[in-house]
């Protein structure tokens, strides 16, 4: 009898355990563990996301050059710098210029500011991208997100993190005008500088950045500095951002060395790196729409160039 109240006993223990709620400790998002899952930006991520939003909308009309669009483009990206406390390069933000092409006469400018360094004050890094696009083509609006409203709002965000964290360069952070149209804005400032052109030790320029079908985006320029290999061979991927160095000239793929901005610097002999993702179904058509970019992959992108700019920062050149 003892045997079998002590065999009930047991019965009973166990039912009981299987009805207990097992309970397991929640997982706090702000945890150590969980944050290496986690991309911790260094830089305001929704003033990127409302930066490039606004740029790309219908108000500003595509930014054609020489257009009530581009003017006020112009008028954002300075108030942007401003509000950031980003001095201008020169007495203003502004470099007028003016140029010829496609049998048009155009009136332009390019938005320039300054972070002086702390230890190589005289000499400057160049941070670019084009505010400009096709503007309005048989009554639709090229609104230009990725190209090259991604690029504009990159230089805010990386501008905000460089004025709280001194670079020990000079940088320049330069919005151009005429892209689109010949790369006008970067060859004159390239050969009007207001600094002294052998000053300029690097480019970083951004030119359509914000998605990609394969999470690719690439540097190109390292084949010509082999200062800079190193520092975007070795960078660590970001989040969904797969970095790859090519469309140098060394592969089967379509070579950009010429392709942007940073063309005028290549050709003036300035060192330079640019960023971009391949061609996409909405490039340089009205599609190319803020709904369109990949905000997670944008985000991760522009972490990834600040994190290559940082390093190229600590060089001497």
């Amino acid at each position: 009898m003892r045997l079998i109240n002590i065999l009930l006993a047991c019965v009973l223990l166990i039912i009981t355990a299987c009805k207990t709620k097992v309970t397991y400790p929640k997982v706090d998002e702000k945890s150590e563990d969980n944050q290496l899952l986690q991309t911790n930006y260094s830089y305001d991520t929704n003033a990127l996301i409302t930066d490039i939003k606004t740029l790309s909308s219908n108000d500003f009309e595509g930014r054609r050059t020489g257009t009530k669009g581009a003017e006020k483009a112009k008028q954002y990206i300075i108030k942007r710098f401003a509000d950031l406390k980003v001095d201008p390069l020169g007495a203003h933000y502004e470099q007028h210029f003016s140029f010829e092409a496609r049998g048009k006469s155009y009136r332009a400018t390019n938005i320039l500011s300054l972070i002086k360094g702390t230890t190589y004050p005289e000499k400057y890094i160049v941070l670019s991208a084009h505010y400009d696009h096709e503007g309005i083509k048989n009554g639709e609006i090229y609104n230009g997100a990725d190209d090259d409203a991604s690029g504009v709002s990159a230089l805010f965000a990386l501008a905000e993190y460089f004025k709280k964290h001194a670079p020990k360069h000079s940088i320049i952070f330069a919005a151009f005008d005429g892209e689109e149209l010949g790369l006008k804005g970067a060859y004159h400032f390239v050969d009007n500088s207001i600094i002294p052109q052998e000053s300029i030790v690097l480019n970083i320029n951004m030119d359509m950045i914000s998605r990609s079908e394969d999470n690719s985006l690439f540097a190109v320029g390292t084949r010509y500095s082999n200062m800079l290999k190193p520092i975007v061979a070795k960078e660590n991927a970001i989040g969904q951002v797969d970095l790859k160095i090519g469309h140098e000239g060394l592969d089967n793929q379509d070579n950009w060395t010429f392709s942007s901005d940073h063309a005028a610097f290549h050709k003036a002999k300035i060192p330079f790196i640019y960023f971009g993702v391949p061609d996409h179904k909405d490039y340089h058509k009205p599609t190319d729409d803020f709904e369109n970019i990949d905000q997670e992959f944008y985000k991760d992108a522009v972490e990834t160039i600040l994190n290559v700019t940082k390093k190229a920062d600590a060089l001497t050149f």
